[in-house]
């Protein structure tokens, strides 16, 4: 299953990020700390380059705290890369952002001069929640669902210090197909870009392999079924998402089960591992490879045909 969507004003912010990138001295990139790796637009590692980075992992409040733990020090194995984890509840990281900020950009900080942070992530990571608590008023619209700033603003946090703020911007094409599914689950995606049923059979397979006790804690069960399928039909029967007949209604119980994830109803869960993402990406690089080849192959061929038709003219 390939999930993609790329809404018009992605592209715009994207190219208007490209357009401002040697005003930037400071890359503030939100990620979602359920997903670090899967709500990282590759994009814009190719548009930041080696320029400084904070990378903000987002609702930790949601995420497994070993796990983000673990993605910190990741990350931060990119020597330009400093990482903060954050959630909405927090309003005491604003002068750690901004004392962040100043080191990363040094040669700036004791001066007059004007440092240019550019904030920027995906849809749905928190971006314009952050801005409201490190700003301490309301400045940026939030809400739950994907692709609500849509147009660029600048805000002063201190005399000396400029945010851009940026749409969200996903990336044209999800090559890895986990990201996609966990985009979806997480609610980086808008539910007309996928199937529910899909995306909670996917999230079921995982609990039950990573997190069974939370689902067992969850929904009063003593054992746990063996298959992704099973568990729904089981949650559907406890939760009375039956049709006419007392069949499970499919439907229902995948929104309630996608649902109460979103709503944090298993306790922090987070939905990748760098282990896992390096595996990934292995794969991902095997089928762009195979594509390749079968690209190479397709033009060979047409190639082939067009010097037979010019042999039999």
């Amino acid at each position: 299953m390939a999930i993609q969507w790329y809404p018009g004003h992605m592209h715009k912010a994207q190219k208007e990020v490209r357009e401002i990138f040697n005003q930037v001295d400071v890359f503030i990139e939100v990620l979602d700390a359920r997903i670090p790796f899967s709500s990282e637009n590759p994009l814009i590692a190719q548009i930041r380059q080696d320029k400084p980075t904070i990378k903000i992992l987002n609702k930790t409040d949601l995420a497994d705290p070993a796990r983000t733990q673990a993605w910190q020090a990741f990350l931060e194995q990119e020597k330009s890369v400093k990482t903060l984890a954050f959630n909405a509840q927090q309003q005491d990281k604003r002068e750690q952002i901004i004392s962040l900020i100043k080191k990363m950009a040094a040669d700036k900080a004791d001066t007059v001069k004007t440092i240019h942070a550019l904030i920027i992530g995906i849809p749905n990571v928190g971006k314009s929640t952050l801005i409201n608590n490190i700003t301490g008023r309301t400045i940026a619209k939030t809400g739950n669902e994907p692709a609500v700033t849509k147009n660029q603003q600048r805000i002063k946090l201190e005399e000396n210090i400029t945010l851009i703020d940026t749409p969200g911007m996903l990336w044209p094409n999800i090559e890895n197909e986990h990201s996609g599914y966990r985009l979806a689950i997480t609610g980086g995606i808008k539910e007309t870009a996928f199937e529910l049923p899909d995306i909670a059979s996917y999230a079921a397979e995982f609990m039950l392999a990573h997190y069974p006790e939370n689902l067992k804690q969850r929904y009063g069960l003593e054992e746990l079924p063996v298959s992704d399928i099973e568990l729904l039909e089981v949650i559907g029967r406890k939760r009375g998402c039956l049709r006419a007949g007392g069949r499970v209604d499919i439907d229902k119980v995948s929104r309630l089960f996608v649902m109460e994830y979103r709503d944090n109803l298993f306790g922090p869960v987070t939905l990748e591992t760098p282990e896992m993402m390096l595996e990934e990406l292995k794969q991902v690089e095997v089928l762009r490879l195979q594509k390749e080849e079968k690209k190479k192959a397709r033009e060979a061929d047409k190639a082939a045909r067009k010097a037979r038709r010019k042999r039999n003219s």
